[in-house]
């Protein structure tokens, strides 16, 4: 089963667009599990997986811990119910020799379904990860954070450079499987994105902690089956408490943010 398959199944099945970011840090997890990620994740993973479409671990949190790290974001992915598709947040972007070695490490050796990848240096640095029959790369468009304003909206040509992206994203799709990061914090960008790109998966980070809303999102973030987005919360999913009930305080975040956005389903 390939990457869009695989995620329509699960979202449908949980009648979810919610995904769990994986991003922790093993300062802000509960004393009692000193330090033991991989332990949280599991918690976290085994309250949760009924709920989600999808789970989303951001590598530089587990490349910060060395071996250990490492060892924590393979065990953390096998933790992942089979039937729920792992976006890998890496934002990778290099010349093809390097890309295809980036490429191997994440879909053959960690076996994830989805990897970010960062487009700027142009097509070869993403063509090895569309050559994963099954995968899915998902490339940087219009970014969650303050700062992509810096870049991502420059016009050139009589257009954002955003817009060229979600452009080079749809012709790139007819030679492997591609979808747009685009931030939930940009909602009037997101439906002009989603008019480029009526067909492609968005990855949608920004809900949550960076003030992203969940209603304004589904409206526009969504295809016109009212799927296709995978709306990301990691902060306010995780760190829901910092007690024992940790793992059951993540549950009732992610039932309360799956409830705003199948509701905001209900009414698009």
């Amino acid at each position: 089963m390939g990457f869009f398959e695989k995620l329509k199944a699960a979202s449908r099945k949980r009648q979810s667009l919610l995904c769990v970011g994986l991003d922790t840090d093993p300062d802000r997890i509960p004393p009692s599990l000193k330090g033991d990620v991989l332990a949280f994740n599991r918690a976290i993973i085994e309250a949760t997986s009924d709920l989600v479409c999808a789970y989303k671990p951001n590598i530089a949190f587990y490349e910060a811990m060395g071996t250990q790290g490492w060892r924590n974001l393979r065990n953390t992915i096998r933790a992942v119910p089979q039937d729920i598709p792992v976006i890998l947040d890496a934002k990778r972007g290099d010349i093809g020799n390097t890309a295809r070695m980036y490429a191997r490490a994440f879909f053959e050796e960690l076996g994830v379904d989805a990897v970010t990848v960062n487009a700027y240096m142009g097509y070869d640095a993403v063509e090895p990860f569309l050559a994963y029959e099954g995968r899915c790369a998902f490339i940087l468009c219009l970014t969650s954070n303050a700062g992509s304003a810096d870049f991502q909206r420059l016009r050139c040509e009589g257009k954002p450079l955003y817009r060229w992206m979600a452009e080079k994203a749809v012709a790139w799709n007819e030679r492997g499987a591609c979808g747009l990061v685009v931030g939930a914090t940009h909602p009037e960008e997101l439906r002009e994105i989603r008019d480029t790109a009526p067909k492609l998966p968005f990855l949608i980070p920004g809900l949550g902690a960076q003030g992203g809303d969940a209603a304004a999102t589904v409206r526009f973030g969504t295809d016109a089956n009212g799927e296709g987005a995978i709306l990301n919360s990691s902060r306010g999913i995780l760190y829901a408490s910092n007690r024992a009930d940790f793992a059951e305080a993540a549950r009732t975040a992610a039932e309360n943010l799956r409830e705003a956005i199948h509701q905001s389903r209900k009414t698009k």
